[in-house]
């Protein structure tokens, strides 16, 4: 899908911090394209890119140690506007003669920055205030205002690089941010990426749309309308055997195939045993014959040859990997029975491939069963994935455009892997169960409190923690149920969700009485990071 994305392109080169992902996020809600790239990724790469801006992110070194994460100086001085993030802009300050060392006094979180509005970066961010006493800015300019930015950083500049003037600053922080609007080249000390930066977005819009020049054409309309030309393109008369789960990602990418090439689609719903409670059924009556698409829809029984699979497995990552390449058998067998099959069609999305070690600098956090768990051979010509460029969020947005209902758009998200990684240990059948009926529990109070919808992701998953319990006076040893909810924008990071804590007690009280197997329910407090939103 790479054609349509193309025209106008921001690039983020990623030096390892853990808001990186965020900032191409948010550079999407500017309507501009963004695609990260690692710090090793070579010059002639970008400039053959044809970026319209660069974006240089946090990262957890000092720039001025020999053996840390730099760029050549070549890349300031291709004409191409560039913004340095934190370690960003002390990288840039350090190469082009600046000044970066240990900072007297460490920055962290909300801090107020006093910011220059007569910097393009600027432009109506902040609330004006009286200029501090013995702060030195440049004579022409004395429009200080004040707002609050997400700061991280145990170096600071104490020099910027010549050429540069200093636009904001803080209390401890002499240059908060630098620019040379000659060279079009920016550095900003905090974290306009992340939400506790008041109006970080709107700093990141006054770069992306006023110092670069893009006009905003990343619009999902587009996308959708483009993408199912290149599908036919790409395609034309071959099969196509799209993995169908159920989920948003796989349903929405199965419509738009659909919508592409019609009866050259077979999807495969493979019902592998670890799906929520008559899952399998539900997806069958939206997708299967009596369902509203045109599709060529068959589902596969293969619960007993999965439980063999995971059979003593009990490592997450292991759990995975099994999950993953049984998935693509059950497709090769499938694509034998219908003859021959030039493509795969899967439902990858942009945060599967970071977390998977295939995006930037990130380090694997887990293998998704559909990128960094697929096999080594796979029996097809080529593996299509038409989301594979987008957020949780744009999936949904794209779903709309193609005129799926709201019902399923807004559907619980549901990992590939399924209950296999919602269950800590060997997964079984009884475990299986435990846990489909559990959620089932939590699910229905959940929209019974009308929060079905204002809660990013929520599910239960079993422990393998046994303790005992005492249940009509007698003594029970049985498991331990989690219950998981998160808030959370773009699904590379999150918070717990307040669920009101009549709602947890009537959820734990259903559990423990009608699931066979539970004595305790806990309540996961957790943020991603440092956790995951599933729990394996």
């Amino acid at each position: 899908m790479e054609k349509s994305l193309s025209r106008e392109k921001v690039i983020v080169i990623d030096f390892g911090g853990q808001y990186n992902q965020l900032v191409a996020r948010r550079v999407r809600e500017c309507n501009v394209y963004c695609e990260i790239y690692s710090y090793k990724t070579d010059i002639e790469q970008i400039k053959a890119m044809n970026p319209m801006g660069i974006i240089l992110t946090g990262g957890p070194n000092s720039c001025y140690e020999a053996d840390s994460p730099t760029y050549s100086k070549e890349l300031f001085e291709l004409g191409v506007p560039v913004l340095g993030l934190c370690y960003g802009a002390q990288l840039m300050m350090h190469v082009l003669g600046g000044k970066v060392e240990k900072a007297p006094v460490r920055e962290y979180g909300k801090i107020e920055v006093f910011a220059d509005r007569t910097s393009p970066l600027f432009a109506e961010v902040g609330t004006k205030v009286e200029k501090a006493d013995g702060v030195i800015w440049d004579d022409h300019k004395t429009d200080d205002h004040a707002t609050i930015c997400w700061m991280s950083h145990n170096d600071y500049i104490s020099k910027p690089a010549p050429g540069f003037s200093v636009v904001a600053h803080t209390a401890d922080c002499p240059v908060a941010a630098a620019e040379n609007i000659e060279k079009n080249l920016y550095a900003i000390q905090f974290h306009p990426e992340v939400l506790h930066t008041q109006e970080g977005t709107k700093i990141l819009h006054n770069f992306v749309r006023g110092v670069c020049g893009c006009t905003g054409t990343w619009r999902m309309d587009s996308f959708v309308e483009n993408s199912i030309q290149e599908i036919r393109e790409k395609v034309g008369g071959g099969k196509v055997l799209c993995a169908l789960s159920g989920g948003v990602d796989s349903s929405v990418a199965a419509v738009m195939m659909a919508k592409a090439i019609g009866d050259q689609l077979t999807c495969v719903f493979v019902d592998h045993g670890l799906l929520r409670k008559n899952e399998g059924d539900e997806v069958e009556e939206v997708f299967g014959p009596n369902g509203p698409y045109e599709l060529n829809f068959i589902r596969v029984n293969a619960q007993e040859r999965f439980y063999g699979k995971l059979a003593g497995v009990t490592e997450p990552e292991k759990k995975r990997k099994i999950i993953g390449e049984e998935f693509i058998r059950v497709f090769e067998e499938e694509a034998k029975k219908i003859g021959a099959v030039d493509f795969l069609v899967q439902g990858t999305i942009y945060p599967d491939v970071v977390e998977s070690g295939l995006g930037g600098e990130s380090a694997v956090i887990k293998s998704h069963h559909n990128v960094g768990g697929l096999p080594d051979c796979v029996d097809f010509k080529e593996i299509i994935e038409p989301l594979r460029n987008l957020f949780k969020d744009e999936v949904r947005k794209a779903g709309l455009e193609l005129g799926i209902p709201e019902k399923l758009v807004f559907r619980q998200p549901f990992p590939g892997p399924g209950l296999g990684i919602r269950i800590i240990g060997e997964v079984t059948a009884e475990k299986v169960k435990i846990v489909q009926e559990a959620d089932a529990v939590y699910r229905e109070e959940i929209a019974n409190a009308g929060l079905d919808r204002s809660i990013g992701q929520y599910f239960a998953a079993l422990t393998n923690m046994r303790s005992v319990g005492v249940m009509g006076d007698e003594r029970t040893y049985d498991y331990a149920l989690a219950l998981r909810a998160v808030n959370t924008i773009d699904f590379m990071t999150a918070e717990s969700a307040e669920i009101p804590f009549e709602v947890l007690q009537k959820v734990m009280s259903r559990v423990i009485n009608e699931v066979k197997g539970v004595n305790r329910v806990f309540y996961d407090l957790t943020s991603k990071p440092p956790g995951t939103i599933e729990f394996e």
